[in-house]
């Protein structure tokens, strides 16, 4: 009997080292050696200049960075895979004619829970009223803010989204469900694996998409956020109609964006028929990295700076 209790416990040990793997860590600098190097100094400097400020909502520590003395103010909602610095060019651009601001989501696994995360940021701020820009997740919030909360946001832009849908629940749910058992390595290695074949050659094969997606995947986010994301991305809601509320949106999308399917976008453009639609060719899902001063462009366009 008593080897059968060995191998038991050299079961158990191997399971437990299997779980227990550190997930690699690496951060921008040592990550972006390919990446133009004024782009790379640009984005180090700006973490150096602006770090983020906190505000705890629940328990959760939202992290936040606001620059700017405009007017107006812009709030920039990330994706699934992002924090508040990946607007970081945007920003630095549109800070001279608004107020910005970008925000960090901590493992919030509701609409509900992440839309009062952002409220508070905005009251710590001690903003009122925003033009919204989101972005994939972040597009989805959006819509969600507009939903619940119309009198906060004056213009909204959806991009690289989908709205509320049954397709991103049909293909992910069982993947959801499963996260929790799955090492944070694993998880980890599964994205970094979706970045490199599939996000990586969807962007031109940009040097910096790849270096600020990798670093996600090496430390920057928990497995906790990317669960508490999964579960807010499915989550269903009613769209809202911002023609009737008097909001302008402004829908952007890319004709080969690996993470929004066709269908997709045209379930947004037809849930927001009044809205301006801007399709960009070749960019993949994340064009405000790649092609970050025409992405600008069009922001300042839509939003009027300098009207």
């Amino acid at each position: 009997m008593r080897w059968i209790w060995m191998i038991v416990g050299l079961i158990a040990l191997l399971l437990g080292g299997f779980y227990a793997w550190p997930a690699p860590y690496k951060d921008f600098a040592a990550l972006a050696d390919k990446v133009d190097p004024a782009v790379r100094q640009s984005l180090l400097d700006f973490r150096t200049r602006y770090p983020p400020q906190h505000v705890l909502v629940d328990g959760q520590s939202w992290e936040y960075v606001a620059l700017g003395e405009g007017a107006e103010t812009i709030l920039f909602l990330h994706g699934m895979t992002g924090a508040y610095d990946i607007w970081w060019q945007q920003m630095l651009a549109l800070a001279p004619e608004y107020r910005v601001i970008s925000l960090t989501y901590p493992p919030v696994d509701t609409l509900a829970g992440m839309s009062d995360g952002v409220l508070a940021v905005l009251d710590a701020a001690g903003v009122q009223q925003v033009n919204v820009v989101g972005s994939s997740l972040g597009g989805y919030l959006a819509q969600y803010l507009i939903a619940t909360h119309p009198e906060r946001i004056q213009r909204a832009v959806f991009a690289n989204t989908f709205p509320p849908n049954e397709l991103l629940a049909a293909k992910n749910g069982s993947l959801i469900k499963i996260l929790p058992f799955l090492p944070t390595w694993l998880v980890m290695r599964v994205f970094r694996n979706s970045f490199v074949n599939n996000i990586y050659p969807a962007a031109g094969y940009s040097e910096l998409v790849l270096a600020y997606m990798l670093e996600q995947a090496a430390g920057r986010m928990s497995k906790a956020q990317v669960m508490a994301r999964a579960k807010a991305v499915i989550e269903p809601f009613d769209p809202p109609d911002p023609a009737a509320l008097g909001i302008p949106v402004m829908i952007i999308e890319a004709d080969n964006d690996p993470l929004v399917e066709k269908a997709l976008r045209q379930q947004l453009k037809a849930t927001y028929p009044t809205a301006t639609v801007y399709t960009l060719h070749a960019v993949g899902h994340f064009p405000y990295l790649n092609e970050g001063d025409r992405y600008t462009a069009l922001l300042r366009q839509f939003l009027g700076a300098g009207d």
